[in-house]
């Protein structure tokens, strides 16, 4: 747990790059607005009510403000799971809880399929497709809860995790393989992810559910950093290990269950930005890494996102291919550069 004098430094370059990321963001779309337009309208100082402001109030900054707590999300419920299992390749999704999500996503769209009309989707009803997708995430999340009462293992709880997403998977095969082109084409379309369908309340309903992730986290910042040198030396601190194994585990169930109810399964950001946070940081100490991640998480997908709408084009590339295409080889060029992985 090295302390570094430069902390204040880094979180200030942070600071910087997040605001300017997210002022980029927001200036730059299929619509050409300038700079300076984009700030007078976020300042208040565009009197004349025009398109402009129309454009920027109802979709740029949901969008871009979409993207922050997605990225801070997804990378800190990455940490929380490297943490917990100790394993630099496991992410928020490996308790199964996305493959919960996209389950329920799947029922509602491709379930008429199979159950001949009971259940019906319009394409344009976001707010059923979330409930859907945290129903099932939620289910996956309190299976997992359950087996975790009986398992006192760890590394048995991830196993059993990667078998829940196993099954799900299984599930929504099935049911792709059955379904109409039309309604297979709607799942696909929605598994690529999204950032930019969320209206002002289901922005603010994700908000509360990160928020309160967030707090779960940092409640577990003592566990975290004792579950770093194993669970034997945790027990001899005084950690509570099934309490502190349920907080971190209802945490990422929040983070990762909500955001990929409402903006689908990106792939990428949980597991790599805790690895390229470290490098930076060169700290393993969760007072540090938590607000790290959390601000590395969000720069990060502001910057994806921004390329994924192709500024200028009236073209929206999917941002999980994005995220991957051109977050992974900066984590690799980082790696290779530092020659050793922080853990």
């Amino acid at each position: 747990m090295s302390k570094h004098p430069t902390y204040a430094i880094h979180f200030l370059l942070l600071l910087i790059g997040l605001l300017v990321c997210l002022c980029i963001n927001i200036s730059l779309g299929s619509v050409s607005i300038s700079f300076i337009d984009t700030l007078k309208v976020i300042l208040g100082s565009d009197t004349n009510q025009s398109s402009n402001s129309y454009i920027i109030w109802n979709y740029r900054i949901p969008k871009a403000l979409t993207a922050i707590l997605v990225g801070s999300g997804l990378s800190l419920s990455g940490l929380l799971m490297q943490t917990l299992f100790r394993n630099p390749l496991a992410g928020p999704y490996v308790l199964g809880i996305s493959s919960g999500a996209s389950l329920g996503a799947a029922i509602l769209i491709m379930g008429s399929s199979l159950f001949s009309g009971f259940i019906t989707f319009s394409a344009f009803n976001d707010i059923a497709l979330a409930i859907a997708s945290s129903v099932g995430s939620f289910l996956v999340l309190l299976a997992v809860l359950t087996v975790a009462v009986r398992v006192k293992d760890t590394m048995a709880l991830l196993i059993i995790g990667l078998m829940f997403g196993s099954i799900t998977a299984a599930i929504v095969s099935v049911l792709s393989y059955f379904t109409k082109a039309e309604k297979l084409q709607q799942y696909v379309y929605w598994s690529f992810g999204s950032l930019g369908n969320l209206s002002w309340t289901q922005l603010a309903i994700l908000c509360f559910c990160t928020f309160f992730g967030i707090i779960l986290s940092i409640f577990s910042i003592k566990s975290l950093n004792a579950y770093l040198l194993g669970e034997n030396y945790a027990k001899s601190l005084g950690i509570q290990l099934k309490k502190s194994r349920y907080t971190i585990i209802i945490a990422t169930g929040l983070l990762a269950g909500c955001i990929t109810a409402f903006a689908g399964p990106i792939a990428f950001i949980g597991l790599a930005v805790p690895h390229v946070t470290r490098q930076l940081f060169h700290t393993t100490d969760h007072k540090i890494l938590i607000p790290a991640v959390l601000s590395c998480g969000a720069i990060l997908m502001l910057i994806c996102d921004t390329i994924a709408q192709l500024p200028g084009s009236m073209s929206v590339l999917p941002i999980n291919a994005i995220t991957s295409i051109f977050g992974a080889p900066v984590v690799i060029w980082l790696l290779v550069r530092k020659k050793k992985m922080m853990f």
